[in-house]
Order: C-alpha cells, then sequence, then structure tokens
C-alpha cells in the first residue's frame, strides 16, 4: 500500500496565494548567514501541496542549478530533514529526480534535486563531460547547501540516488559522515557497468578497446580535432541493445521523460572517468542506514545485490517483483518505491 499524505487541490485564489508566498519564502531562505546560498523569488511555482524554489549555490568555482521542494505548510523557522535526490547520468534535476522529491517534499521533507556540473542548467566546463568523481563533489556542495539552510536540520539530511546517481550517492556518503541515511532506486555503479557492461558480463577485451578509442580521441583532439561525443541510451526502436536500455530510450527520448537540457550525449573522453570510478570500493565505511529499491526483471539488478553484500551498515533490499530498471523512474513503479523509501527516511532521519 502506498501511504500518501492528503493532497489538497488549493482554489484559484489559493494557487495565486501559494505563488506570491513563494516569494516569501525565498525571501525568508536569503537571510543573513546563509552562505553561498540564493534563490530567485521571481520564479517560485507552487508544487503539489509544497513549494518549489529554483535555487543556486556553489561548487568551488560552479554555479550549481538546483530545484528546492518544500513540504506542504512550509515556514522557514521550523527546522525540517531533508533529502538530496540525485539523477541518472544522462538526466537532469527535472525528470526522475525531481519527481522523487517532490513526492518526498509532499511527506514532509525539504528535498534538493539539482543538476550535475557540466550538465543542464548548472555550470562547468567543458559541457557534456561525464566524470563521476566530479559528481561526487556535487553531492557534497548539495550538502554544504543544505546545511546552511535555516529551515534545515543539519543533523538529519539523507540522500537519494537513481541510477548512475546511486554510485555517486555511495561514493559520496562513503567518505561524508554528514550524509545520515542513504536510498536507492534502480542502482547503478557507473563504473562497473562501464567495465563489465550492463549485465556485468561483458569482456575485459570490450573496455580494452574502449579505452584505445578514447586515447586516439584525446591525441585527436590535443591536435585540433572537433570533440566527439557518444550517446547516453540508444536510439528509439534499436531491438539489438538490452531491454532496459531500449527502455531508458522510450523515457528519454519521448514525452514520457524528454527534457532539453538532457540532449542524449556525453564526451567521448567521458568513458576514461567512467571506467577509472569505483562506486561501492568503500562500502565498508557505509555504516548509515541503506535502503535499495530495484526491480526483479532489471538487467542492472546485480548492483544492487553486489552493493547489500558490501554495505557494512543497516540494509534493505526491497525487490519490485515484475520490474524493469526504467519501471522505477516513473508512473506506478515509483509510486511502489516510495512506499518504502519515504518511512525508510522518516525512521532514519528522525
Amino acid at each position: 500500500m502506498n501511504h500518501r499524505s492528503p493532497v489538497n487541490h488549493p482554489s484559484s485564489r489559493g494557487r495565486r496565494d501559494a505563488l506570491f508566498s513563494g516569494a516569501a519564502i525565498a525571501a525568508a531562505l536569503m537571510a543573513p548567514g546563509l552562505a553561498g546560498a540564493t534563490a530567485t523569488p521571481a520564479r517560485s511555482v507552487s508544487a503539489g501541496d509544497g513549494r518549489l524554489l529554483h535555487v543556486m549555490f556553489k561548487n568551488h568555482g560552479i554555479d550549481m542549478a538546483g530545484d528546492l521542494y518544500l513540504p506542504p505548510n512550509f515556514t522557514p523557522s521550523t527546522r525540517h530533514p531533508a533529502v538530496i535526490s540525485v539523477h541518472p547520468g544522462g538526466g537532469v534535476k527535472e525528470q526522475t529526480a525531481g519527481l522523487y522529491a517532490r513526492k518526498l517534499a509532499d511527506r514532509g521533507f525539504v528535498a534538493l534535486a539539482f543538476d550535475a556540473s557540466h550538465q543542464g542548467a548548472s555550470g562547468g566546463l567543458p559541457r557534456l563531460l561525464d566524470d563521476p568523481m566530479r559528481r561526487v563533489a556535487d553531492i557534497y556542495s548539495a550538502v554544504d547547501y543544505l546545511t546552511s539552510l535555516s529551515c534545515v536540520d543539519a543533523d538529519c539530511i539523507g540522500a537519494l540516488g537513481i541510477c548512475a546517481g546511486s554510485g555517486t550517492v555511495v561514493k559520496a556518503a562513503s567518505m561524508e559522515r554528514r550524509i545520515r541515511a542513504i536510498a536507492t532506486v534502480s542502482a547503478v555503479d557507473v563504473g562497473a557497468a562501464t567495465r563489465r557492461g550492463w549485465d556485468g558480463k561483458a569482456p575485459a577485451s570490450d573496455q580494452l578497446a574502449m579505452l584505445e578509442a578514447v586515447a586516439r580521441q584525446r591525441t585527436a583532439e590535443a591536435g585540433g580535432a572537433a570533440p566527439a561525443f557518444v550517446k547516453y541510451v540508444p536510439a528509439l526502436g534499436d531491438t539489438t541493445a538490452a531491454r532496459d536500455l531500449q527502455e531508458a530510450a522510450n523515457y528519454y527520448l519521448t514525452p514520457r521523460g524528454q527534457h532539453v537540457n538532457a540532449p542524449n550525449r556525453m564526451l567521448m573522453v567521458s568513458l576514461s572517468a567512467l571506467a577509472a570510478f569505483t562506486g561501492f570500493d568503500r562500502a565498508d565505511l557505509l555504516t548509515q542506514p541503506l535502503l535499495m529499491v530495484a526491480g526483479s526483471e532489471a538487467g542492472s539488478l546485480w548492483h544492487s545485490q553486489e552493493l547489500h553484500a558490501m554495505a557494512a551498515g543497516a540494509k534493505d533490499l526491497f525487490i519490485v517483483e515484475g520490474a524493469t530498471h526504467m519501471d522505477l523512474y516513473d508512473g506506478q513503479g515509483a509510486d511502489t518505491a516510495m512506499t518504502r523509501i519515504a518511512p525508510f527516511f522518516m525512521q532514519a532521519l528522525a
């Protein structure tokens, strides 16, 4: 059963008041002492029962673009538990990460979804670079930002990672003790997936061939050639791809999940950084409570199973029977995942 908070449908006047009150909320969030935190009240909009504020925060010299979801009947003077929602590799904050952030806000959390550096509306050059260790640093900066907000209980911050966002969340939380609880949805350690293939069975020769191609491209670019790009997901209708990846195309390349800031490409030279990444290697330090949600039919299930075996702390692997990797991104699959995620964070961040 999905335990939802009651949803109220405000009148036209109520919606208008929500929009105007968003400016007041943003002003309160920008009170003195919020180091490095900025909000844009002119762009405040209602988000279900809560509020949505478009915010910026710093990751060293990079401006990070985030969406801060606030719970129903939010008051800035009250300290709330908070959850960071980290998007998949080829995604942006407006897609599944934002969906989960909104659902968490509806249940009383302050929730932050943000675009990774070099992606979406966040800064960072070169554009469309995918370096997982930089994304780990993004998460550290997101924690910094939340601790600067007077409406957030700095001792009650959790992190949720979806797909490749799970690998970076686990890596970050293994070292970042301010993250008190971790949840993953359709977890993927993108380093392991790059080295071993989607199903975990690719031979080392495939990895070596990829790295040789990246080496040639880097040499070409050093000599003045234009950057080359590779796709995150296959073209629609490509039946040669794994089932999960075909379904990923149906999400990212159709109105179901398509977004202008997620162009389905990354710099080819990113592949060596992906291959070098190890998301779960220090799971022996992951003593915080951990919840993993994965589909029984997901080709990526092996990531959640390996993480479950490696994590040092209290842990739970919830397998959604009949679900694939992409089923948990939205719709009923996301609703089912939330029946475990919401109470998990409520208990872990109490």
